[in-house]
Formats: structure tokens, C-alpha cells, sequence
């Protein structure tokens, strides 16, 4: 049996190497992709040293849905519970608009935040009350984020994660078990005494479940906060 040459040695690996996008080929293909661009405005009120109102206003738009695709208007209010801790408690309307085939939703929300030195995290319980159904539609929400300054600069880089675990299935969709992940690289820009935006990138992916494909939304997130007064007040997204 001939002996394979040094040339053929040294080209094995990069022959391997050449397989490797094959791997990835499969789930990229199988999974649904889109472009969205995901904006909100939160308005901080102070109404104590130790309790405010945040009034919430969101739009994401998408490809695949045709322009606007979901709306959400809400408020909740803050409780400072102990430093670096406070509690929480909202209330959002949620519309469906164009392609998008859920129904309108009424939703409440408790959440506890916390604030460690750079790092933010947030746990969010929601229920969902559909019109399609008379069940209520629960969900947990961990979050986890952490923001570094960049210099001497008010500008600062972040990096979040958001997990959705659904303990419940509904006759109105809601099917129980690991729903999605948010996923958000970007930064903080001041604007002004009273402002700030978070300008990002973010990557929401769906895992396929029963029949539905997988989905991958890659959007652009801007967020613009508003806090009256000039109180500081955790910085998080939705």
C-alpha cells in the first residue's frame, strides 16, 4: 500500500475543516429567520424616594409579518424594598397587528429587580388573559444583565440574556416547557440629564416544538428611557 505523501498530510485537516459548515447546514436551513426592529420608550415618575411609576410604550416591526407586528402599552409600578432590591408590579396591554395571528392579550406582571455593582438581574412573572380562552397563560422570566462603563465616559456596553419558561398549556396556544431566549449586545448612550437609549443588537430564538420550525428573529433594539426628575433607576430590557 503506497505511503500517503506530505502533501496529502497536510491537506487532511483542511479537508476536514471543509466539512464543518456541513454540520451547521441542516439546523440553519430548518430553522424560520427574520429582521425586526424592536423600539420602546419607558418614562420613569418618581412619586417618593422610595416608589415610582414607569409608563411603558413598545413597536416591533418585522419582514416576515409585514411592518408592525406588535404593540404593548403599560405601567408598573416600583417599590424599593432594601438597597440594590426593589419589587414590582404592572399591568400591559398587548396588540396584534398585520401577519401576526396571535390575539390581542391583557397582561400582569410581578417582578422582583436586583442591582450588584455592574451587574442587573430581573424576575418576571407574567399572566397572560387571552380572548380565546378563559385559562390564564403563565410565564417566568429570568434575566440577567451586566453593563460596563466604557472610560470616564457616561457611555457604557451591555450584555443581557432573558430565558422564557411557560409552567402551563392552555386550549388558547399556550403550550408549557422552554419557549425562548433574548439575547442583547450593545450600548448605553446618554442624552442629556434626564435621558439615556440603549442601542443594540438583538437575537430571539424560538427552539421548534410539536410541529412549529424553529424561528431566529435578528432585530434592531432601541430603547429610549426617560427618568424624570434626574432619579437613576435600574436599566433593563423588554
Amino acid at each position: 500500500m503506497a505511503k500517503p505523501t506530505k502533501r496529502g498530510r497536510r491537506t487532511e485537516p483542511y479537508a476536514a475543516l471543509s466539512l464543518l459548515p456541513l454540520l451547521f447546514a441542516t439546523p440553519a436551513a430548518a430553522q424560520q429567520q427574520d429582521a425586526q426592529l424592536w423600539t420602546q420608550i419607558n418614562t420613569n415618575v418618581p412619586l417618593t424616594d422610595e416608589v415610582r411609576v414607569t409608563l411603558e410604550q413598545i413597536a416591533r416591526f418585522s419582514d416576515r409579518q409585514d411592518g408592525l407586528y406588535q404593540t404593548e402599552f403599560g405601567a408598573l409600578v416600583g417599590v424599593k424594598a432594601t438597597k440594590g432590591v426593589e419589587l414590582g408590579f404592572g399591568y400591559r396591554k398587548v396588540g396584534a397587528h398585520n401577519a401576526n395571528t396571535g390575539a390581542d392579550e391583557d397582561r400582569i406582571r410581578q417582578q422582583v429587580v436586583g442591582t450588584f455593582g455592574g451587574f442587573t438581574t430581573r424576575f418576571r412573572v407574567d399572566e397572560r388573559f387571552n380572548p380565546r380562552g378563559s385559562e390564564i397563560g403563565f410565564r417566568v422570566r429570568p434575566l440577567l444583565r451586566y453593563n460596563q462603563r466604557l472610560g470616564a465616559s457616561k457611555w457604557a456596553l451591555f450584555v443581557s440574556h432573558e430565558s422564557f419558561f411557560l409552567p402551563n398549556s392552555t386550549r388558547w396556544g399556550q403550550r408549557s416547557g422552554y419557549e425562548r431566549m433574548r439575547n442583547i449586545v450593545g450600548f448605553v448612550v446618554p442624552i442629556g440629564k434626564l435621558m439615556t437609549a440603549d442601542v443594540g443588537y438583538l437575537n430571539q430564538f424560538r427552539p421548534g416544538r410539536s410541529e412549529a420550525r424553529a424561528q431566529m428573529d435578528h432585530a434592531l433594539n432601541l430603547q429610549l428611557t426617560i427618568n424624570l426628575q434626574g432619579q437613576v433607576f435600574p436599566h433593563l430590557n423588554d
